[in-house]
């Protein structure tokens, strides 16, 4: 990671750009490498710098989760959008996915008859320009559909005069330690069945399309054709903790300054403050995460609580308390939830010098 820049406010998101830049191309050389196409997921990001790098380093498109997200990339010049999302299109919605696919070419995410019914009826002729891609549920057990009722929807979108692309899935139970090789394992054999059912039944599939970051590097083209992940751009506490890379791999932490600290006695943990709450880190914390980040400067540390301004961070016995005025390194657990609560970013060169990246998609949660 790059040093905190002199006379920096905190608490400040700072972006590595050189670490940035490693891990796209990083990413993008693994997955051509599989014979697989990249299109990540900019919920993570949500800024035109890192996709233009994304695309520039071979990414076929974007993923995002909203209209809102679409529309800001493709005001941006992107041409193919896919919101792996299951929409229920209404009036708003519906005009502005009219104005999407004006710029670019549009995909969207359906698990349901009914949705397919739905955005048929609010798009009108407009809906036949849709490539519908239908959620697969492969094990997390959150949206989706079991690869046999995935034939109901294409059905019913192809009697809708709308076109089936291809089936998606998130794997997302992936994010677990010991749930990879399965996560891996459930997301190639639900996408395998429900493409076999949909092809038997004379669909032309086209696009097969999984991966969320801790699963990309172990993803090949047996069956997939694409992947959509999202946080590697950036890297975070849970992929630390997970064990799919390592600090010197995180391109984006919160500076943050040590306001109070207290060496504790028997009763009270040694311990610091420091000045970024989970109004700028976020307050995710998966059950088996040991805290609510981690402090770059020191990996052992934990975060233990965490209030709006305040994170406490429990410091190891054998290790000098950071002094007040210290400004830290923090590494949120879940990096997408940190970016979405900041208008900019610092984004900060390798010979030091620094730049402000708006976060042009914050807050398009519709």
């Amino acid at each position: 990671m790059v040093l905190i820049p002199a006379g920096i406010s905190t608490p400040q998101i700072m972006i590595d750009v050189v670490q940035l830049e490693k891990n796209i191309d990083k990413m993008a050389h693994r997955v051509a490498s599989q014979g697989l196409k990249l299109r990540p997921h900019a919920k993570t990001h949500k800024m035109p710098e890192v996709a233009s790098r994304q695309l520039e380093a071979g990414a076929v498109g974007l993923t995002v989760a909203t209209v809102g997200e679409a529309l800001s990339f493709a005001l941006q010049g992107v041409a193919k959008i896919f919101i792996a999302y299951p929409l229920w299109v209404d009036e708003s919605q519906a005009q502005r996915i009219q104005e999407l696919i004006k710029r670019a070419k549009l995909s969207i995410g359906v698990d349901s008859v009914q949705a397919v019914e739905q955005m048929a009826r609010m798009l009108g002729a407009q809906a036949s320009k849709i490539r519908l891609m239908i959620e697969i549920d492969s094990g997390h057990h959150r949206s989706g559909v079991s690869p046999r009722d995935a034939l109901a929807i294409a059905e019913s979108a192809r009697d809708s005069g709308m076109r089936v692309q291809g089936v998606f899935t998130f794997p997302g139970h992936s994010y677990d330690p010991d749930g990879i090789d399965k996560a891996v394992n459930d997301e190639h054999k639900a996408l395998a069945e429900a493409t076999r059912f949909l092809r038997e039944a004379g669909f032309s599939i086209k696009r097969i399309s999984g991966g969320s970051s801790p699963t990309a590097a172990l993803s090949d083209n047996s069956v997939l054709t694409e992947v959509r992940p999202g946080v590697y751009v950036f890297g975070d506490a849970q992929q630390f903790e997970l064990g799919r890379i390592g600090f010197d791999e995180i391109a984006l932490s919160v500076a943050a300054t040590v306001v109070s600290r207290h060496e504790g006695n028997d009763q009270i943990p040694r311990r610091i403050v420091v000045d970024a709450g989970s109004k700028i880190l976020g307050g995710d914390r998966p059950a088996w995460a040991s805290g609510y980040g981690r402090i770059l400067e020191c990996p052992e540390a934990r975060i233990s609580a965490l209030s709006e301004h305040h994170a406490t961070v429990t410091w190891p016995e054998n290790l000098e308390l950071p002094a007040h005025g210290t400004q830290l390194q923090v590494i949120p657990n879940h990096v997408c939830q940190a970016v979405n609560l900041v208008d900019s970013v610092l984004a900060v060169n390798a010979d030091g010098s620094s730049e402000q990246w708006d976060v042009a998609a914050r807050g398009l949660n519709f």
